[in-house]
């Protein structure tokens, strides 16, 4: 195992022509490049790439690496195809997200990628749970950055979408041929917009998969066990998880968005918890919010001194609790 490495301070990305910084656990990367009404509108029609090089990332190699993925998380890796993009979990005993990465193998290794400041965390639980398997774990942050892009078709007619993993000295130069680029807020609030959970920010050591939707996304059903399948499976038959994701329009007559982790209440009760917010182009400020199952779907929410009404995401009642993507 090589020694974790810290992410990097900042993106050369930043100087770019009209980049504005952004803040908290997204500074690295730019937040704009001038206008991030324009750029959500560009990336919905399918143009630019978004700069996320400051995503940690891990390398997982050897030729036991997707059994033995496949035995400790909650996606179906197994026969995995080269080149084609996956989400997975890694639970707790007791079913609760600990960590959640998006990766690829590219037919040597996996290469996944996490929130900033994961890595050294999710090398040390791999590594503590390497056995006699014959793979091996690395920090590759500083070799690898983060980049996405919305659909595209490319040659032979294919289409394709979202992540990619560039050489991090060749950055500037991606950046050149797959501009234009769009920044952390567009990128925020069209995530939001969709209902998309972002760990650690939208969710706590609390959360469980079927509460924010990630099973089917993320999370496999007719596998084999991992750690705390017994509890995804029981809330997924039986429907009614303790909380739910919601979305959350805020608002507009106040200049200013919720801090993540403020307080959700409903008539002076806490309720739960909004975790990412951001100014969408069309629906205005949005957030997403972790409220207690049983919290009317029609009622409005007080947050930070701002209402807001809420949008189903996870259906408190039934299923497979993930909203179909528009």
């Amino acid at each position: 195992m090589t020694s974790p490495a810290t992410s990097p301070a900042r993106s050369p990305l930043l100087t770019l022509p009209g980049a504005g910084g952004g803040d908290g656990i997204d500074a690295p990367v730019a937040a704009h490049y001038g206008s991030f009404n324009t750029e959500q509108r560009r990336l919905e029609a399918r143009e630019g790439f978004v700069d996320l090089s400051h995503r940690d990332v891990v390398r997982v190699a050897g030729p036991d690496r997707l059994t033995w993925l496949h035995s400790l998380t909650t996606q179906h890796l197994t026969g995995l195809v080269p080149q084609t993009w996956t989400s997975a979990l890694v639970l707790s005993p007791q079913g609760h997200v600990e960590h959640a990465f998006d990766g690829v193998d590219d037919g040597e290794a996996m290469l996944v990628h996490t929130e900033p400041g994961r890595a050294a965390a999710l090398v040390a639980f791999l590594d503590r749970m390497r056995f006699m398997m014959r793979v091996e774990v690395s920090d590759v942050t500083e070799q690898l950055a983060v980049t996405w892009r919305p659909s595209r078709v490319v040659e032979g007619g294919a289409a394709v979408h979202g992540y990619e993993l560039v050489p991090r000295e060749q950055l500037t130069a991606y950046a050149a041929a797959a501009g234009p680029a769009a920044g952390s807020w567009a990128f925020e609030a069209l995530r939001i917009a969709r209902g998309d959970p972002r760990f650690g920010l939208d969710t706590d050591a609390r959360t469980i998969p079927n509460e924010v939707g990630w099973v089917g996304p993320a999370v496999h059903l007719d596998k084999g066990c991992y750690r705390g399948q017994e509890t995804v499976a029981r809330v997924h038959t039986l429907g009614r998880p303790p909380r739910r994701l919601t979305l959350l329009h805020l608002d507009g007559s106040e200049n200013r968005l919720p801090r993540a982790g403020s307080e959700l209440r409903l008539l002076d009760k806490v309720v739960g918890f909004v975790g990412g917010s951001a100014r969408h182009h069309e629906l205005g400020p949005i957030a997403l919010g972790l409220v207690k199952r049983t919290v009317d779907l029609g009622a409005t929410l007080e947050t930070d001194g701002l209402v807001a009404a809420q949008e189903v995401v996870v259906d408190p009642e039934v299923g497979l609790h993930v909203r179909p993507l528009r």
